[in-house]
């Protein structure tokens, strides 16, 4: 379907229609903790039965993630050993390759039984689909890395990490996309950078892009835009085809493993709908794991165990952050958005609609790694955690734009435009909300109780319910500090066992955290949003210690 991806220069009537959908999100979790809050004071035992409902909702939901976060963290840990690139060729020679799995031996792990089992049922689909992926030597990547004011010491050991993959260099294309605003050192570090890395891939270059363009902000998402139109004209140019391509757009600190791209190429191959996909591999934050303070590891190990858990469900999986898709996808889509915050989940949902449903985020069980978001001192570091979990959770400017498009979109059955809307529109609300009626607000009806309140029933067996939901709760909260201790990086550092039994304990300030870094950001977001007073690009922090 033909549609503008934009909340800019509409006319009045989707004008009208874009703020009131911008107004929902925002209004309905100021209504649901408000409300609460009044309905504590007002009538406690009905707010009490509300909380030991939620509470149990919650556990439920609980668990059922914790369940998936260790399937999926098991499946993370079986693809480590993958051998990508026997893979990549024995797809180039399918019907040969399937013979020989078909008389290999299970071997005894159940962990490589596993990968084994899929890999086989991925072959299948591929050779029942009729659409076969070009020869493995045909394919290349291009990874487009922004820069405005990361430092060479910020963007290098990703570009060491890329020259140093299984899969042959050759194939590879890099081009940094250079704002035309940041200062001259950090323009200076990029071109040294590039002559450095000069003959070790394809290509490597540097494409500057110019500030105050017509129909741009100040955002990510025009810079690599821009980039990967350059990008466009020199494929062109060598005859590479489009549909060979897979582009990934990177932030600047991405370091990946030497596999990487070796199984992004796997995913692409055997996926048959690999013109209509985007890859998502899971994010880790070990750059400079050890060098920000607690809070801020707790934080983010916490999104890559969002990510963990979101690849088991396909359907509900959105590009984020560092993410992969065709290059003719990206082409045919044009591009992604030069006015919008949240390029990378707006991609995905920009496809969604270009292509009437036809498009699929495709979990990749590999991770890359990036920095945590950290400043010189603790202060400073709160600040920058802060905005940057604000400007994620400013992806709910995706959902006015996205119900503006589902009334239009006929094309796509009316299930499934309800079913997206209203995942995006509840993971937003419960983003915002849930951190606060756990720690603060479901304790008011007790707080605000009159004397019937205190003789009823409800008010007698609450305690008793709540410490019961909270004590299985602390289950879920053990295995996540667990997992949290294994998917620390192995290199060895300093009192490393030290380290990490002080991460563990770093866990029990979780409910604060919830709070001020992923509750209170995102109601922010969604208030900005219902006002009307939209954000405007800012580029995260990254330090790291010499």
């Amino acid at each position: 379907m033909k549609f503008d991806y934009t909340k800019e220069n509409l006319p009045p009537g989707d004008q009208r229609l874009q703020r009131l959908f911008e107004i929902i999100p925002g209004l309905s979790s100021w209504t649901i903790l408000i409300g609460l809050v009044l309905l504590s004071f007002l009538k406690p035992v009905w707010a009490a039965v509300f909380v030991i409902a939620f509470y149990l909702f919650w556990l439920f939901k609980l668990f059922y993630m914790t369940i998936f976060l260790v399937l999926s963290f098991y499946r993370l840990g079986t693809e480590k050993s993958t051998a990508w690139p026997e893979r990549i060729k024995g797809i180039d020679g399918l019907e040969h390759y399937m013979n020989d799995l078909e008389r290999l031996k299970w071997g005894r792990d159940i962990g490589d039984r596993l990968s084994l089992h899929v890999h086989k049922q991925e072959l299948q689909k591929l050779k029942q689909s009729n659409h076969l992926p070009p020869p493995s030597k045909d394919i290349f990547h291009l990874v487009i890395l922004p820069v405005i004011k990361e430092s060479r010491d910020i963007v290098e050991p990703g570009i060491l990490s890329i020259s140093q993959q299984e899969f042959p260099a050759d194939q590879i294309i890099v081009l940094f996309a250079l704002e035309e605003r940041a200062d001259d050192e950090i323009k200076n570090a990029i071109f040294e950078l590039e002559k450095k890395y000069k003959g070790r891939f394809l290509n490597i270059s540097t494409v500057i892009h110019p500030g105050n363009l017509p129909n741009e902000a100040r955002v990510k998402g025009a810079n690599v835009t821009y980039a990967a139109k350059k990008a466009a004209k020199y494929l062109k140019g060598r005859n590479i085809p489009y549909e060979n391509v897979i582009v990934s757009c990177f932030d600047a600190d991405t370091v990946v493993n030497d596999n990487y791209f070796s199984a992004l190429t796997y995913y692409f191959m055997v996926t048959p709908q690999r013109l209509r996909s985007s890859f998502q591999p899971i994010p880790v934050y070990h750059n400079n794991i050890w060098d920000v303070p607690g809070f801020a590891r707790v934080m983010e190990t916490g999104s890559s165990f969002f990510q963990l858990i979101e690849a088991t469900n396909p359907e509900r999986l959105v590009t984020f952050s560092s993410h992969s898709m065709s290059f003719k996808a990206l082409v045919e889509v044009d591009y992604w958005p030069a006015d919008m915050i949240s390029d990378d989940s707006a991609i995905y949902w920009k496809s969604y609609i270009h292509f009437d449903g036809n498009y699929q985020v495709i979990p990749m069980y590999v991770t890359l790694s990036m920095d945590v978001a950290g400043s010189d001192n603790l202060l400073d570091t709160m600040r920058t955690v802060y905005k940057q979990k604000r400007r994620w959770a400013w992806g709910v400017e995706n959902f006015p734009i996205m119900g503006r498009a589902f009334l239009k979109a006929d094309q796509i059955p009316i299930y499934d435009r309800a079913r997206h809307l209203f995942k995006l529109f509840e993971g937003h609300i419960s983003w915002a909300t849930w951190g606060f009626l756990l720690t603060f607000i479901g304790w008011l009806p007790a707080l605000f109780a009159q004397k019937e309140f205190v003789h009823s029933v409800v008010y007698y067996n609450a305690p008793r319910i709540t410490g019961t939901i909270f004590n299985l709760a602390s289950l879920s909260l053990f295995i996540s500090i667990i997992l949290s201790v294994r998917l620390l990086p192995k290199k060895k550092t300093k009192h490393s066992f030290l380290k990490k039994c002080k991460h563990a304990l770093e866990w029990l300030s979780m409910p604060l955290i919830v709070v001020f870094f992923s509750a209170l950001p995102a109601l922010d977001a969604q208030t900005r949003l219902m006002l009307g007073k939209y954000m405007e690009f800012w580029v995260t922090v990254k330090t790291r210690k010499k």
